[in-house]
């Protein structure tokens, strides 16, 4: 018996690493057994040359035959995952699974409040006709990115005053002029003072106004437009799939539970339900989640500052894992309009949907 010398989970006999959280264990307890999971942890060596037509299996010994384009291999025999590399072909050091524990009925129950939800889309489940529903274990990288994103944007509470600087000093030069450009004044310092108080969304449509009006301000010592910079970090484990066939099982602001997951055993899955191999190696997988994860932190910036001058995001990736997770894949045709839901088969929750 092994446990975790970092969090203390149990761990299979043989295990080079824990699954919950990705220490690495030392060898040594526990020898493990042909065809097991542990035994496709250890070591990570080359296999065959990158052009390899054929390798042998470093667990079982099965033979594998990678097809062409393929980059990510389960053999079919033991489940050990191999990975074509710069080097040459290795086994995965790093390859679990979600359970499946949604059935069939669960997912179709899930699809029709999805597709019911809104005033406008009564009985569009009813409506439409089911073309197909599949589920499989699709192989997910698993990467971890550290995003630290620098945000440089307008101090909305300093622009607020400078606002109502202004209006005071179109204020007092109301009564500086004659009675026409009084009421022009009175005009402008009204709707300056309805943007104020009416929220940001008001205030901003007067703030070109505002600024036709700053040398006045200037001439009083203010300066420019205030700005505050801010700091948005996050660490994300975050999921890219390894096909490139299947961009829709592509998660964009969606994580899996990473808690759920368990070192590979494809003996644990129904052998009515394919288990996928991949096309997109590590090194591409990272490059990917960098892309995704520098969209993402702009959209939480966005969610979370107003009126965003500068903004800059750097990136750390680090060694990831493979992870199948099981999928359900679901097509409906409404009125020759397609409607596609990816489904997490672990959670129940939409990976993505298309065409809704």
């Amino acid at each position: 018996m092994t446990f975790c010398q970092s969090c203390g989970t149990q761990l299979p006999d043989g295990a080079a690493f824990c699954y919950k959280c990705g220490a690495s264990v030392s060898p040594g307890a526990g020898a493990p057994t042909k065809g097991s999971i542990s035994t496709q942890q250890r070591s990570g060596q080359v296999l065959a040359p990158v052009g390899a037509t054929a390798l042998k299996c470093p667990s079982c010994g099965a033979p594998i035959s990678p097809r062409l384009g393929e980059m990510v291999i389960t053999c079919e025999y033991c489940g050990t995952g191999v990975a074509l590399e710069s080097d040459g072909w290795k086994d995965i050091q790093k390859h679990t699974m979600l359970p499946m524990l949604v059935t069939k009925d669960k997912v179709d129950t899930k699809i029709q409040e999805m597709m019911d939800k809104g005033i406008f889309r009564h009985h569009l489940h009813e409506e439409s006709a089911l073309e197909e529903m599949t589920a499989t274990f699709v192989p997910y990288w698993i990467i971890p990115v550290s995003a630290r994103t620098t945000v440089v944007s307008m101090d909305t509470m300093a622009e607020m005053g400078q606002i109502a600087t202004t209006a005071a000093l179109i204020g007092v030069m109301s009564g500086m002029g004659g009675g026409g450009y009084r009421r022009r004044s009175i005009e402008l310092s009204a709707l300056l003072g309805q943007s104020l108080f009416g929220g940001v969304g008001r205030w901003r449509g007067a703030l070109g106004l505002s600024r036709g009006f700053m040398f006045y301000g200037m001439g009083m010592g203010m300066g420019g437009t205030p700005k505050k910079t801010y700091q948005l970090d996050q660490n994300y484990n975050f999921p890219v799939v390894a096909m490139k066939d299947l961009s829709e099982y592509q998660p964009h602001d969606f994580t899996f539970d990473l808690s759920q997951r368990v070192l590979f055993d494809i003996s644990k899955i129904d052998k009515s339900i394919r288990v996928l191999n991949g096309d997109i190696g590590e090194d591409v997988a990272q490059a990917q989640a960098k892309t995704l994860v520098d969209g993402l932190q702009a959209k939480k910036a966005h969610a979370q500052y107003h009126m965003i001058q500068e903004m800059h995001t750097d990136m750390d990736a680090a060694e990831g894992e493979l992870l199948h997770v099981p999928v359900w894949f679901s097509r409906y045709d409404h009125k020759g309009k397609k409607i596609v839901f990816v489904i997490d088969g672990n959670s129940g929750a939409p990976i993505n949907s298309i065409g809704l």
